[in-house]
C-alpha cells in the first residue's frame, strides 16, 4: 500500500523565535502565558520524533510553557476533525488542535473556537509580517472556507502540494528522456508503456481513491475538473471532465502500467528497487528518498496534464480552543508558529509539508537534501484548488472514494459509478 498522508501532511511550520515572547494576549488573556499546553495532533508512531522536536524547540524558547501532546493516529484529516469533535463533545478538554484543510469549516461551526481577531489586532507586527511572507492564497483561501461568520479562527501554517517523484535511473534504462517543463497525459502514458515494454517496470502507482488528496484530485484538476464546485455546495463529481479523468486513470490500469488495485504495495520501496517510475505525493515522500538514499537518483516532476496544471492543496489551520484555560500560552505558541525561525527549523527537521513562508519554502532549509525539482512543490500553490471540504467532509470523502473505486475496478462503468457517487453527494452538501 503507498505511505501516504494527510493533505496538509502532518507536521507544522515550527521552530524557535527568541523575538515572539513580548506580550502576547488578547480578548482577556494577557502575558505570554505560562504551565502547560493541551495539544492535539494526527500523527502515528513514526511521526512522533519530529513533534518531539517541535516541542522540545518551543519549550527551548519559552521554558515556562510545556506541551501535553495527544497524537491521534486517525488515518486522514476528516476523520480526524470527526474524533475530535466526539471527544470535546465528550468533555475532552484542549487548548491548541491541528487542523489541516479537511476539518476547519467542519471545527469552525461548531463554536468551539475562540475568534483570534483580538490576539491579532494586539499583535498586529507580528501578524502582518508573517502573512506578508506567505502566498496570498492560504490568508484568502483560510477566511472563506475557515471562517463561515466572518471571525478569524486559524493561523494557516504549512501547505502540501501534489507532484510526482521520478526514478531517472528507470527511465533513462528505458531510454525515455523527462521533459524539461510541463508534460502532458499523453506524454506520461507513451513514456509508461516504453518503460514496462524495456524494463519490466509500472510507471506509476494508483490508489484506490481512499486517498482522494492523491488518488483522485490530480487528476481531476489537470483536466479542468474537480469533485466539488468552488462553493462546496454542489457536487461536480460526473462532469465530462471528471469522467474523463477516471477513464483515463482506469486505462493506466488495463494497460498494466500500475500494479492493481488491493494488497500491499510500498510505492518507495519499489521505486528504490527501480521497479516503479513514479509515485505522487507531497513533501512527505522526501523523507523515504532520504531514509533509502534516493535523493540524487530522483527528480520532482509536475502532474501531467491534459487541459492544464493543477494540483489539489492542503494546509494546517492553527485555531485556540474556546475553553482553553491558558489562552496566553496558547497563544504565544501560534505566534511562535509564525516566525523565519521556526520555519526554517522546521525545514531543517525534516517537516512533511511546505513551510508557509515562501522565503523558507525557496531557500537551502527547505531544498538541500532534496530531490531536484523540489521547488515545483511550493510553485504549485500558484496554480492550485484547495481539497474540498464541507462539514460533512468525513461522509464526502466515503462516497468520492467509493465512486472512484468502482470506476477503476470496472464494478460498474465509469461515467455510472460517477453519477451514482454524484448523486450521494447532494444530500451531503
Amino acid at each position: 500500500m503507498l505511505q501516504l498522508m494527510g493533505a496538509a501532511a502532518a507536521l507544522p511550520a515550527v521552530g524557535g523565535l527568541a523575538g515572539c515572547g513580548g506580550s502576547g494576549g488578547g480578548n482577556g488573556a494577557q502575558g505570554s502565558g505560562k504551565g502547560t499546553l493541551r495539544l492535539a495532533y494526527l500523527g502515528d508512531a513514526s511521526q512522533q520524533a519530529a513533534f518531539k522536536a517541535l516541542f522540545a524547540a518551543f519549550n527551548k524558547a519559552h521554558p515556562g510553557i510545556k506541551i501535553s501532546a495527544t497524537g491521534i493516529a486517525s488515518g486522514d484529516w476528516a476523520t480526524f476533525a470527526n474524533t475530535i469533535s466526539t471527544q470535546l463533545a465528550g468533555g475532552k478538554e484542549y487548548d491548541i488542535v491541528d487542523v489541516a484543510t479537511e476539518g476547519q469549516l467542519l471545527m469552525s461551526s461548531k463554536n468551539v473556537l475562540e475568534p483570534l481577531d483580538g490576539y491579532i489586532a494586539k499583535d498586529k507586527a507580528i501578524v502582518d509580517a508573517y502573512y506578508g511572507g506567505i502566498d496570498p492564497h492560504l490568508k484568502e483561501w483560510t477566511k472563506k472556507y475557515g471562517s463561515p461568520d466572518g471571525k478569524t479562527y486559524f493561523i494557516p501554517g504549512g501547505y502540501n502540494s501534489m507532484v510526482l517523484y521520478c526514478n531517472t535511473e528507470v527511465f533513462a534504462k528505458a531510454g525515455v528522456e523527462l521533459p524539461d517543463g510541463e508534460w502532458t497525459w499523453e506524454q506520461f502514458k507513451a513514456a509508461g508503456a516504453k518503460i514496462k515494454a524495456r524494463t519490466g517496470a509500472y510507471l506509476t502507482a494508483l490508489g484506490d481513491g481512499s486517498f482522494p488528496f492523491g488518488d483522485i484530485m490530480p487528476w481531476l484538476l489537470t483536466n479542468g475538473g474537480s469533485t466539488l464546485d468552488a462553493d462546496w455546495k454542489n457536487p461536480t463529481f460526473n462532469t465530462p471532465q471528471a469522467v474523463e479523468a477516471a477513464s483515463y486513470v482506469k486505462s493506466l490500469l488495463d494497460a498494466g502500467l500500475a500494479p492493481k488495485l488491493g494488497g500491499t504495495f510500498d510505492a518507495a520501496a519499489q521505486l528504490a528497487k527501480g521497479k516503479l517510475a513514479t509515485l505522487g505525493g507531497g513533501r512527505w515522500p522526501t523523507l523515504d528518498m532520504r531514509r533509502l538514499k534516493l535523493v540524487d537518483k530522483v527528480r520532482i516532476m509536475s502532474w501531467p496534464t491534459k487541459t492544464g496544471p493543477g494540483s489539489p492543496i492542503g494546509w494546517d489551520g492553527w485555531p485556540i480552543l474556546r475553553a482553553s484555560k491558558n489562552k496566553a500560552a496558547a497563544w504565544t505558541f501560534l505566534k511562535w508558529l509564525m516566525s523565519t525561525q521556526a520555519s526554517q527549523f522546521y525545514a531543517k527537521v525534516g517537516g512533511t509539508n511546505i513551510p508557509a513562508l515562501t522565503s523558507v519554502a525557496n531557500s537551502p532549509a527547505f531544498l538541500s537534501d532534496a530531490p531536484k525539482g523540489s521547488k515545483l512543490l511550493p510553485a504549485a500553490i500558484a496554480h492550485g484548488t484547495p481539497i474540498p471540504s464541507p462539514k460533512q467532509g468525513a461522509a464526502v470523502q466515503r462516497v468520492v472514494s467509493s465512486g472512484w473505486k468502482s470506476a477503476l475496478t470496472g464494478l460498474k462503468p465509469v461515467k455510472q459509478s460517477l453519477d451514482a457517487a454524484n448523486e450521494q453527494l447532494k444530500p451531503l452538501l
